[in-house]
């Protein structure tokens, strides 16, 4: 679609304007933003766009999108889906060696762990290997409520972070300032890093993490808009 509007306007109740007229979601509801920050950003990326729009350069639009879209309609279907990956986190699966990688990984996922255990008290089970170890059943629960808690537009912004990092308690973590972005994501790649490191980067997988690191970041950048 060609660019067709020339001025770009936030309303008093956060809603985005081109030309006077309101920008409506793909659904056909108002795009209107919870906080000013995040509505100012989002007016921001339609202000920059060219000659046509390519929603791959506005990602804030993209995900406040589906907030009201997707998330909106049935907030605890959402929320759901993101909570079952408490019984599968990055977190809870260890190297069964080398040494120096089980470290790595302690080092980085045993604080998270923790942060967990006392913010929600909570039990996890951790293994070495794949196989699927269940978690508690209170775990798991409790962990769900700490997701439902949060409302559409938290809720769209945590999808990207656990589904791109592996880790539901590294995205709550995020969330609650309890961790930096730059350190959840090193978190989160240790073992490419790692396989890095031994064999050497290949440049495919180079290019497709540098996209989830894009993705990554502007989800982070969202959630932290929503003040």
């Amino acid at each position: 679609m060609k660019r067709f509007w020339t001025e770009v306007a936030v309303d008093e109740d956060g809603g985005i304007r081109l030309d006077g007229r309101p920008v409506r979601t793909p659904g056909r509801a108002a795009l209107a933003l919870p906080t000013p920050a995040l509505a100012a950003a989002v007016a921001a990326e339609w202000r920059a766009v060219g000659e046509t729009i390519d929603p791959r350069v506005m990602p804030l639009t993209g995900l406040a999108n589906a907030a009201i879209d997707r998330v909106a309609p049935d907030p605890a279907a959402f929320a759901a889906g993101l909570a079952a990956y408490a019984e599968s986190d990055l977190l809870y699966y260890r190297a069964e060696s080398p040494p120096e990688l089980v470290a790595r990984e302690e080092a980085a996922w045993d604080p998270l762990l923790a942060w967990a255990r006392d913010r929600y008290d909570v039990h996890f089970e951790t293994i070495s290997g794949v196989m699927h170890r269940p978690q508690p059943t209170a775990t798991v629960a409790r962990l769900a409520e700490a997701v439902a808690s949060r409302p559409p537009f938290a809720l769209v912004a945590l999808q990207p972070l656990v589904t791109i990092a592996g880790t539901l308690v590294g995205a709550l973590a995020l969330a609650e300032r309890a961790i930096s972005a730059d350190d959840l994501w090193s978190a989160a790649i240790i073992d490419e890093a790692w396989q890095a490191e031994l064999w050497g980067e290949d440049a495919e997988a180079e290019k497709a993490r540098a996209v989830r690191r894009r993705d990554f970041d502007s989800a982070v950048r969202f959630l932290g808009l929503l003040g």
